[in-house]
């Protein structure tokens, strides 16, 4: 599969399966020996568990999700991709902007996601431009 097509596919997966909490469409989206990083300094979930594991405690308690997915920037096996996503958490506002770094193996599946977000405590959409 082609780089650009498996970002792609990657985007278009979070962006619909996200707020409709569709964990194992996106859990599709990783190969088994995936390491998935939601931060820098945390460790890395390992695998398709891995990855189901974070879902499932993040998926749990945000509610009224609403993101966006920018077009990814692809370099041979790797892409970027830039995001936005806004949510209810045990009743407090919260936005997150930022962008994850995948790595893809030739199958179009991730083999290594890293994220890098900023947070703020506002539901607020994309700025004008975004």
């Amino acid at each position: 599969m082609e780089i650009d097509a498996a970002a792609a596919r990657w985007a278009e997966t979070w962006a619909r399966a996200w707020p409709a909490k569709d964990l194992e469409s996106i859990v599709a989206l990783y190969a088994d020996t995936a390491l998935y990083r939601s931060q820098p300094f945390r460790g890395a979930r390992e695998g398709r568990e891995g990855v189901r594991a974070y879902l499932q405690e993040n998926f749990g308690v945000e509610e009224q999700v609403e993101c966006w997915f920018g077009k990814p920037t692809v370099s041979g096996e790797r892409a970027a991709v830039e995001w936005w996503g806004t949510w209810v958490e045990e009743g407090e506002r919260m936005s997150l902007a930022g962008a994850t770094v995948l790595r893809f193996r030739e199958d179009g599946l991730v083999v290594d996601h890293r994220d890098y977000w900023n947070q703020d405590g506002e539901r607020r959409p994309p700025y004008p431009g975004w």
